[in-house]
């Protein structure tokens, strides 16, 4: 067996651990942001409308740089945009936290997030390649590694600040140089599809010609999916704050609701190699309002069982999009993957200035509670998907 045979039946689980380390430790620094967001404002004074600018510039980004990116990754046997962008997560986000002002954070935010976008659309797109007949369950794998990042990532550096401070936070660097180097020895070239010879067009034509409307079908879906998602994540610390909520509590609530969706997301991609996509897709949907409600209302302590409820059902349809994509565009795994995530995810996210503006005028649990219903929207969308296993 060769480690680049797209035909083996086998998963090479080695490989598929080292896409998933390179994609925990991206995503563990990514996490570093939105759970220190209460102690932002507090040290820099952020208004709900920065707090808004600066996710939004973060996801708007990944939103502009993943499709580039994964378009280059199909068509370029290259690892520089793996470890180029693995090594500007780990290193400019732990600056972060001696940013003088709002815009030396803004700017170190946004090139951690540049970096982010770099890796994600080639690591994502190799799955195909090592996972055998387990491709759903595989990339539910590697999608765990982002998600377990974001789980343990909010509980790490609450931890870390509360007890060392802000100004600390640069020491954090030296957990992502070992696993940089790690996977520097352990990760193959990636395999393109040697379609740079038809040119921009050409190779649009030839991969997604064909599915370009189902493809922006589910990608629809998985925008809204993401302005839901994206919204909670990013304003519910706020509003728990607001609510009495110590900044240690709201990091492992916040932790409940990755690693929630951790579990889903690897449930789902489990089923989605035994039955069709697309019922998994609708139940997942239909129960994420109430969860969304659930997460915002109920009281002390049950706020934990909220918090899993919401990621368990926001979560589980995000490695689903990319199993759909890339079906149905085997020959552009990086570009579509990167639709599906980065695309999508920034696009949803580039969203929280006009959301954080709003809950400025209008109140953040208000704007909190008509959010939890944009997933009612997708239930039509995802009626007409086409029917894959």
């Amino acid at each position: 067996m060769t480690q680049s045979d797209p035909n083996e039946n086998t998963v090479n689980y080695r490989i598929i651990f080292v896409l998933t380390l390179i994609h925990f430790t991206g995503d563990f620094y990514s996490s570093f942001f939105t759970p220190l967001l209460p102690a932002f404002v507090d040290k820099l004074g952020l208004t709900l409308a920065q707090v808004g600018l600066i996710t939004g510039m973060v996801r708007f980004l990944s939103f502009i740089i993943q499709p580039v990116t994964g378009y280059l990754a199909d068509r370029h046997e290259t690892r520089s945009f793996v470890f180029a962008g693995l090594f500007f997560a780990f290193f400019f986000i732990p600056f972060s936290g001696i940013a003088p002002n709002f815009w030396v954070l803004l700017i170190v935010l946004c090139l951690g997030s540049i970096g982010s976008s770099m890796f994600h659309p080639s690591t994502t797109g190799m799955i195909p390649l090592y996972s055998g007949h387990r491709t759903g369950f595989s990339l539910s794998i590697f999608n765990t590694g982002g998600t377990l990042a974001f789980a343990a990532g909010p509980v790490f550096i609450t931890w870390y600040v509360t007890r060392f401070g802000l100004e600390k936070m640069p020491y954090t660097i030296i957990l992502g140089a070992i696993a940089f180097f790690f996977c520097i020895k352990y990760l193959p070239l990636p395999v393109s599809e040697n379609l740079s010879h038809l040119g921009f067009i050409g190779s649009i034509k030839e991969t997604l010609g064909k599915v370009y409307k189902s493809i922006l079908l589910i990608w629809f879906v998985m925008v809204l999916r993401a302005v839901a998602g994206q919204t909670f994540m990013t304003f519910m610390p706020i509003y728990l704050t607001d609510k009495g909520y110590d900044l240690v509590s709201v990091g492992f609530i916040f932790s409940i609701f990755i690693l929630a969706g951790t579990f889903s997301g690897l449930l789902a991609g489990y089923l989605a190699d035994k039955i069709e996509v697309k019922k998994i897709f609708f139940v997942s949907h239909a129960l994420m309002a109430p969860a969304l409600l659930l997460y915002l209302y109920l009281p002390g302590r049950f706020v934990y069982i909220g918090s899993f409820l919401a990621g368990f059902a926001v979560l589980a349809s995000l490695p689903l999009g990319v199993v759909m994509a890339q079906k149905l565009a085997p020959k552009s795994r990086s570009m579509v993957s990167s639709l599906m995530m980065g695309f999508a995810y920034g696009l949803g996210g580039a969203m929280s200035p006009l959301i954080g503006k709003l809950a400025d005028i209008y109140g953040l649990e208000n704007v909190l509670f008509y959010s939890a219903f944009i997933p009612i929207v997708t239930l039509v969308p995802i009626l007409k998907f086409p029917r894959l296993k």
